[in-house]
């Protein structure tokens, strides 16, 4: 899976577009594999959506194990406190 901001998100754009122009076929008619194929892009989009926010996180964050390793300190810090 792509892991940079921008890629991640012109894959989203690029799905979205899939998406849109699948709703439009199934506009016509209804068929069940148009509807399959929009249900596996939903997730999808899920995932680079889920991806995306994790990616924001890190750059506003930093990385999780450092994140976690902060964290313990502080909470000893406040027992031994």
């Amino acid at each position: 899976m792509t892991t940079t901001m921008p890629s991640i998100h012109a894959e989203i754009d690029v799905l979205s577009e899939q998406r849109v122009e699948l709703w439009n076929s199934l506009s016509d008619a209804r068929d069940p594999d148009v509807v399959e194929q929009i249900k596996q892009l939903d997730a999808k989009l899920e995932q680079l959506w889920a991806a995306y926010r994790a990616e924001s996180a890190r750059i506003r964050f930093g990385e999780r194990d450092e994140i976690v390793r902060r964290a313990r300190a502080e909470d000893r810090l406040d027992r031994a406190a």
